[in-house]
């Protein structure tokens, strides 16, 4: 996002940092039919509009996010080790039950298969992972998949993508934390696996972008261990609190029960997805309302503060007018050999662009806040 400080005479926009998903990333599928239907509309409505841009000054950029992601998928299945003995080869989405955003995950299994027809793709909602699925005996492991109906298993899963399984609804009982286990301890390439999951955590992202010792964010940080970062991308990220027993922790503790300085955060958990944060004067009192013990799993961010943009929003069939705040997202995919530590893809992979009203705290688009946009070159 953009963040202006207004504190700062002058202030300069700069770009800030949000948060690293490595799992509930959406709207790949869909956010490339954002800026095709917009790149419609430019040439045949926007020029007439009131004040419209005349299309000559219209520079909407190229967004590929769906054939990209895909394609990631792809460089997955075929680096999967391949037995001309076995079954078939296939690809697992795994979905949650009552899925709202199908028509985005559609297009990303229409893409893969588009690519290769060989490779079939099926969709298995997180609850019958362990109906349908099972475990080679043997030292490959290999993750069998029928299809309901069969008898026997007809396909072997190379790649796994989930699309469910990082929120606690995913996991009621015992026997989801089973199916997530038969899943990681197969061969199946997983999309993420648990440990790349879990380095999505705002608590890693807390401890990354922790300043060493006492010296200043921009100065260096723990990010710094694992790649030769140079000053411009340290001041990509905003300040970052523990909120447990350290001293870090106790000054993120007086700063998120003030009623004044809680008014320049926002409070999250370990969730991904939209509508779990908490923000501003709501924080002290919801702190309050909770054990103590549990504030540990919560972390204290700076707010971003985006310069003012008008613009029209259509959500829900209504036009809304006003203020707005955009997001912008990269999306990447990456495949690795976690025994050789072999980079075998890393791609860019086109982006999302997320604007809302700027009154709603929450962006999240399924989750009902904000919606798909498209960028314009200026």
């Amino acid at each position: 996002m953009i963040h202006q400080d207004d504190a700062v005479t002058g202030p300069k926009p700069a770009i800030k940092q949000v948060e690293f998903n490595t799992i509930a990333s959406s709207f790949g599928g869909l956010s490339s039919q954002t800026s095709l239907l917009h790149k419609f509309l430019a040439d045949t409505e926007y020029h007439l509009l009131h004040e419209g841009i005349p299309r000559e000054e219209l520079s909407l950029p190229e967004n590929d996010s769906s054939s990209n992601l895909a394609a990631g998928l792809w460089a997955a299945v075929a680096a999967y080790p391949r037995d001309v003995r076995q079954p078939r080869r296939c690809v697992l989405f795994i979905v949650q039950d009552g899925e709202r955003n199908i028509f985005d995950q559609r297009n990303l299994e229409y893409r893969l298969r588009t690519m290769d027809p060989s490779i079939a793709v099926f969709r298995l909602s997180f609850a019958d992972i362990l109906r349908y699925t099972t475990v080679s005996d043997t030292p490959k492991r290999q993750l069998r998949y029928r299809r309901p109906g069969d008898s026997s298993p007809r396909f072997e899963v190379a790649v796994v993508y989930f699309r469910s399984g990082y929120g606690p609804s995913d996991y009621p009982d015992k026997f989801a934390w089973e199916a997530r286990y038969q899943i990681e301890r197969s061969a199946a390439i997983k999309c993420p696996t648990i440990l790349t999951q879990l380095a999505g955590t705002k608590k890693v992202q807390q401890l990354l972008a922790s300043p060493k010792g006492t010296a200043a964010l921009i100065l260096g940080s723990a990010v710094s261990e694992f790649l030769d970062v140079n000053p411009d991308l340290r001041t990509t990220f905003t300040n970052i609190y523990p909120m447990d027993d350290s001293a870090a922790g106790q000054t993120a503790r007086r700063l998120a029960l003030d009623p004044e300085t809680s008014k320049a955060y926002v409070l999250k958990p370990q969730r991904e997805g939209g509508g779990n944060n908490i923000y501003r004067s709501a924080i002290p009192e919801f702190l309050k309302s909770i054990p103590e013990s549990h504030w540990s799993s919560y972390i204290l961010m700076e707010l971003i503060n985006p310069p003012p943009v008008s613009n029209l929003i259509l959500r829900n069939g209504k036009f809304e007018q006003g203020g707005v705040i955009c997001e912008l997202g990269i999306y990447g995919s990456c495949l690795w050999d976690q025994v050789t530590g072999e980079v075998k893809h890393n791609r860019e992979a086109g982006y999302l662009l997320r604007t809302k009203g700027d009154k709603s705290e929450e962006g999240g688009v399924a989750a009902g806040f904000g919606c798909m946009d498209s960028c314009r070159l200026v």
